[in-house]
């Protein structure tokens, strides 16, 4: 059966059955990770005894990360419950979950944090949609309590059975507010863009096809705090599409640190989300710097010294420095045995490892092993791109949502040469969906797009004959250039008044003609007192005039 096809993130075409009604076959692993909690974690085992989803498919990990004393399984729970310690070398959140991950059987994970109280249809509200396709990271809607006594498991349980599970806790004021705003305003994320869904990525109820998850590697474990940030992001590049369930209601007992810490939370969370999720690109105003994952990650064939140096140069002189370049290339083929330098074969190989071995924003690799960074761009070796290329190339495929933008730049025997920039995201969710022999681009236009462009429209040119360009100072020729550069900054700045008067003129043209149309609505309104005031002259005179007659014609009456 071939798998569903969503356009971008809305999900809104696929079709899940309704609550009850539906005959469940994937199995699903609940993982819990703990650390501390006992009181709460057996409310929430609890309210997963009574689930609606068949017992038989569900399982749960309970990952004791670290607590003091140890936690104990409660009597109240599923059948299938393990409790677990935590694996040595680590701690916090995204180590006990990953600890969880690794130990789940399920064909879904389901993270459920350890202060949650599922309602009855929690778990099988979001797993009718992994039966629907494979692909879905499906978010539960959070209620947060402001009740200071908990009930007893057993009351849980029972409350669960009859239905009455919103009655459990007095409903606290404080939502995630931002986070259904954002859902609200995109209709139910279907309208978002990938970067934006997954800024709703919650951990504390999400669930994930286990595949899914692996694919995209699990939980960054070096992570303390802005794991699930971090892990959304990944996803979005895996060919994710995120999905908020309104009927997956749970409980959370009390106010997540991230309401009750907000501004602390954010300035410890602020550099580490910098450095791994390029979206955040307010996190990354700084020119000059480099990141652990860059926004675009090139890649450059092997080739002639001259062509391959003049596309790589090109790529790092950006308006964009948030670049990362591969050169591909035999480099296992450079040995350091004895050979004439001028006559090596591999010369030029040689020179392109020498000109970039040491430049950290370039890698010379054997094969182009993107990471997760947002877009790829591959470059033909030779052709060189102006220095705002690169920037207004992922500007349009991101305003666009297009999945791919291809470049032609010339045309020779072989084809047509072209430049690609892929959304990484599009090319994830094709090859989760192509069948056997399908071209990836098709399906990467059927659901994000794709557009053809020529390469002189987007500031691509041949490198010049000679390169590096090779000059001798000339006295004469500096003081001519640096006359000209003069100029060049007069006449800027002549310009940048000149737009600035314009501005201002702009201004007040509007104001005159706002002026204008006033004295128009006054002028009107005069001209019709006028007529008023006229019509009522001339019915006054012609009463006189009648009066007058009548004197006349009747006296004394």
């Amino acid at each position: 059966m071939s798998v569903p096809r969503v356009n971008g993130n809305d999900h809104g075409v696929l079709r899940v059955p309704e609550l009850g009604s539906w005959t469940p076959t994937l199995t699903v692993t609940v993982v819990i990770p703990a650390h501390g909690g006992q009181k709460t974690l057996d409310l929430t085992l609890a309210a997963l005894s009574a689930q609606s989803y068949p017992a038989h498919l569900l399982d749960v990990v309970v990952v004791d990360d670290g607590s003091a004393p140890p936690l104990t399984s409660p009597p109240v729970a599923p059948a299938r419950t393990r409790l677990i310690a935590s694996p040595p070398g680590g701690w916090g959140r995204a180590w006990a979950v990953q600890a969880g991950v690794d130990a789940a059987t399920g064909d879904v994970v389901f993270v459920l944090d350890n202060d949650m109280v599922p309602h009855r249809e929690h778990v099988e509200a979001q797993l009718r949609w992994h039966h629907v396709a494979p692909y879905l990271v499906v978010l539960g809607w959070i209620d947060f309590t402001c009740d200071t006594v908990l009930p007893a498991p057993s009351e849980v349980r029972e409350a669960l059975d009859a239905g009455n599970e919103d009655k459990l806790f007095r409903l606290s004021p404080h939502r995630h507010d931002w986070a259904e705003e954002i859902i609200s305003a995109t209709d139910g994320l279907r309208a978002a863009s990938g970067e934006l869904a997954s800024r709703v990525h919650v951990g504390a109820t999400v669930s994930y096809p286990a595949a899914l998850l692996r694919r995209a590697g699990g939980m960054d474990t070096s992570l303390v705090l802005a794991e699930d940030t971090e892990l959304g992001f990944r996803l979005v590049q895996a060919g994710a599409v995120f999905v908020p369930e309104r009927r997956s209601r749970a409980w959370h007992v009390g106010l997540p640190t991230a309401m009750r810490e907000w501004a602390a939370l954010k300035r410890y969370n602020d550099p580490f989300v910098a450095d791994r999720v390029p979206y955040r690109r307010y996190l990354r105003e700084e020119q000059g710097r480099q990141w652990l994952v860059p926004y675009v990650e090139c890649a450059v064939a092997p080739a002639g010294y001259e062509d391959v140096r003049a596309t790589v140069d090109g790529l790092l002189a950006s308006t964009l420095p948030d670049v990362r370049v591969s050169v591909v290339g035999p480099w296992e083929r450079l040995r350091a045995d004895r050979r004439p330098p001028l006559q090596d074969p591999d010369l030029d190989l040689r020179l392109v490892h020498a000109c970039f071995e040491h430049d950290p924003r370039v890698r010379l690799a054997g094969a182009f092993a993107p990471g997760s960074a947002p877009f790829r761009l591959t470059v033909p070796p030779g052709w060189v791109p102006e220095a705002g290329t690169v920037q207004a190339m992922v500007e349009h495929l991101d305003e666009q949502g297009l999945g791919l933008l291809c470049v032609a730049l010339d045309e020779n025997e072989r084809g047509v040469v072209v430049a690609r920039l892929e959304r990484t995201a599009a090319t994830a969710r094709a090859e989760l969906l192509a069948e056997p022999g399908e071209p990836l681009d098709d399906v990467v236009h059927e659901v994000f797009g794709v557009e053809w462009s020529d390469g002189e429209s987007w500031g691509f040119r041949r490198r010049p004959r000679v390169y590096p360009p090779r000059r001798r100072p000339v006295p004469e020729l500096e003081r001519v250039a640096a006359e000209h550069e003069k100029e060049v900054a007069a006449l800027r700045q002549r310009a940048a008044a000149l737009q600035s008067e314009m501005k201002q003129l702009r201004r007040e043209a509007g104001k005159g003609r706002r002026d204008a149309a006033r004295w128009r609505d006054k002028a009107e309104a005069w001209r019709r007192e006028a007529v008023r005031l006229s019509r009522a002259r001339e019915r006054t005179m012609l009463k006189r005039a009648v009066r007058k007659v009548r004197d006349l014609a009747f006296p004394g009456d």
